[in-house]
């Protein structure tokens, strides 16, 4: 097949040369002795060691098994940069599955010494650069895809707000027709007033419901805590029949300062009194 393809070529080049029709007719200008030494490499049967050439497709991904079934111009997008390069990274990968083995049949050494040092086509600046334009080209796309589902969201918000408006008008419309035709002696009926108060007690219940739920919050709980909580008030501190029959805390002593043997005694006022008084005043003099 290479043979043939040798051949096809050099006939192509001698027509071309010689004057002949041409497969490319709109050609200006070309180099006659330029495309007699290519075809002269192209004749030249050397060993593959000596051209290292491989034709192979990029490696089948194990983590997509959809890629291996579609082709790679359906499959790579040339305007997505991740996927392009990936194609490319999948493609040297094969190329080197491919000739490693045959490179060590042939025992060409493929690893560098350990104390080979070498530099990279590209300086560490420059793939820093790349590095950093991919990552933002990646973060401007996730923000607009966090844009469009924010979008989304807010259009399905309002959906549901219009919904509701307008089961409000429909209702409140349907209720004013209701109270026209009551007004109007077309009907004797007041059921809109009976869906009101119920629509009203639910909400009353709904909202009672989760009070009791909730229950108090810490300042009225410190409040009950301290000053008492619930009950009735009014009457609280009357006596009752029991508590008039019981004596047990009684204490004689602290009872108008009367003991069991002091019944009657006055306590004695050791002061004297204003005419005493003068009277010492009088005798001092």
């Amino acid at each position: 097949m290479v043979q043939r393809f040798k051949e096809l070529l050099g006939s192509i080049v001698i027509s071309v040369l010689g004057g002949g029709v041409g497969l490319y007719s709109p050609w200006t200008s070309f180099q006659p002795d330029g495309l007699k030494q290519c075809l002269s490499e192209f004749k030249r049967q050397l060993a593959w060691v000596e051209r290292l050439d491989v034709t192979l497709g990029p490696v089948t991904d194990i983590m997509d098994p959809v890629s291996h079934n579609t082709s790679d111009k359906d499959a790579v997008d040339p305007e997505n940069d991740f996927q392009r390069e990936m194609s490319f990274y999948r493609q040297a990968q094969a190329a080197v599955l491919e000739a490693l083995p045959r490179l060590r049949k042939l025992q060409v050494p493929t690893r560098r010494p350990d104390d080979y040092f070498a530099e990279m086509a590209k300086s560490d600046q420059q793939m820093q650069k790349i590095r950093q334009k991919l990552k933002s080209k990646q973060e401007a796309m996730e923000k607009s895809e966090k844009a469009k589902q924010l979008r989304a969201l807010r259009k399905y918000g309002k959906k549901v707000q219009t919904e509701i408006l307008q089961k409000r008008q429909k209702e409140k419309k349907s209720m004013l027709n209701a109270v026209k035709k009551y007004q109007k002696g077309l009907s004797d009926k007041l059921d809109f007033l009976d869906e009101e108060q119920t629509s009203s007690q639910g909400n009353k219940k709904s909202s009672g419901s989760q009070r009791i739920k909730r229950g108090p919050n810490a300042k009225r709980r410190y409040k009950n805590q301290k000053f008492g909580f619930g009950g009735k008030k009014k009457g609280s501190k009357w006596n009752t029949k029991e508590s008039f029959n019981d004596v047990s805390s009684f204490q004689a002593k602290v009872a108008h300062n009367k003991g069991p043997g002091k019944a009657g005694k006055k306590a004695l006022n050791k002061r004297p009194g204003k005419r005493a008084r003068q009277k010492m005043k009088s005798r001092a003099r």
